[in-house]
């Protein structure tokens, strides 16, 4: 029969009807507060750190987290099915039940995530552009092989195995060493470079390609550019957040552009040809005879090129009739004859009843 039964819900300080995201950022807290590499010498938190990546491995994980729920416990062995309990690598022995073995899983996990703003004009966006940056982050020592050790000897309390045996009931179980972590090498002299902590600090100057199209809050990902993983894991990621300065002239949305265009009076009334400003440069539009103030005109293929399907968006171009503020006393006649020329109130219909 099992012997421990474990709330891994407890262990992480979560309620059972907790989200993933909600498991996420307890693990998280707790496996920061409780790592051994902040906690050098101190067996409690070591303990602690391997129950608590032992919950968040069934937990985290929405399907076995279903199993365990079902089951509503969590046991110290697994079962003679041939499930695979997370934190085990090998399980057991069929020609030989009682005499099951296992091994727990050395800790293992991917470094974090970097993250980083970087601000673009919307010129940048458009072309693409190429970024000088500098960014410091936490890497494998390379005196000690980030094992932390100047020099080491075989932890006495495995002799070298980096499990400790102990019975439950019929059954035998190894589980990680307390005193090595697993390592099977008990550290005598720390390695001067990090301090026996494995990892180092390092600044590197880094030249990033943010590529054509990106827009306000993209992110640009460089794999492998976070910090150092633990027990051999892989290195996080360099997480780029963009943003975009507000732009004098346009304002996009997706890969369409937009732009207010000021036309005179007479520009407006009679038509004209006239040049307007793009992302990349200007194009000819043609004003047809009685523009309206506020009224829209399309350039195609003037906007954005979408990053995933290469199409590019369009302009839109948003009438503005402008009037002088300074009119000489020998234009008003001929202003006023223009205003005789509204056959009705331009507001009719407004006003409240």
């Amino acid at each position: 029969m099992p012997t421990t039964v474990k709330d891994y819900y407890q262990i992480l300080g979560v309620g059972k009807d907790a989200s993933q995201d909600e498991i996420k950022k307890a693990f998280r807290k707790l496996a920061r507060k409780y790592h051994p590499d902040l906690n050098p010498g101190d067996k409690t938190a070591g303990e602690k750190f391997k129950e608590i990546n032992e919950a968040y491995a069934v937990l985290g994980d929405p399907q076995k987290r279903a199993e365990y729920d079902r089951a509503g416990t969590a046991y110290e062995f697994p079962g003679f099915e041939g499930f695979k309990w997370p934190g085990f690598e090998e399980t057991f022995d069929f020609g030989d039940i009682f005499g099951t073995r296992f091994r727990a899983a050395e800790h293992y996990a991917r470094g974090e995530d970097i993250r980083m703003g970087i601000e673009l004009t919307l010129e940048d966006a458009f072309t693409g552009v190429t970024r000088p940056i500098s960014i410091t982050r936490t890497i494998n020592c390379d005196a000690c092989n980030s094992t932390g050790a100047e020099s080491s000897q075989s932890c006495p309390a495995c002799r070298g195995t980096g499990k400790i045996q102990t019975s439950k009931g019929f059954f035998k179980i190894a589980q990680t060493c307390p005193e090595c972590h697993g390592s099977g090498r008990k550290i005598t002299s720390v390695c001067k470079k990090c301090g026996g902590r494995g990892k180092t600090v390092y600044t590197e100057p880094l030249k990033v390609k943010i590529p054509a199209g990106v827009d306000d809050g993209s992110i640009v990902k460089l794999k492998g550019m976070g910090n150092a993983g633990i027990g051999g894991g892989p290195a996080g990621d360099l997480l780029l957040e963009i943003t975009i300065k507000p732009h004098p002239v346009f304002k996009r949305k997706g890969d369409d552009i937009y732009v207010q265009l000021p036309v005179t009076f007479g520009e407006a009334a009679f038509g004209a040809k006239i040049e307007v400003p793009t992302i990349d440069g200007t194009a000819a539009m043609k004003l047809p005879p009685g523009t309206q103030g506020g009224q829209r005109f399309k350039l195609s293929g003037k906007g954005f090129v979408s990053p995933k399907t290469k199409h590019r968006g369009d302009e839109y171009v948003d009438i503005k009739i402008v009037v002088p503020k300074d009119i000489p006393e020998s234009a008003k006649e001929a202003i006023n004859k223009i205003e005789a020329l509204y056959k009705e109130n331009p507001r009719k219909g407004m006003r409240r009843q």
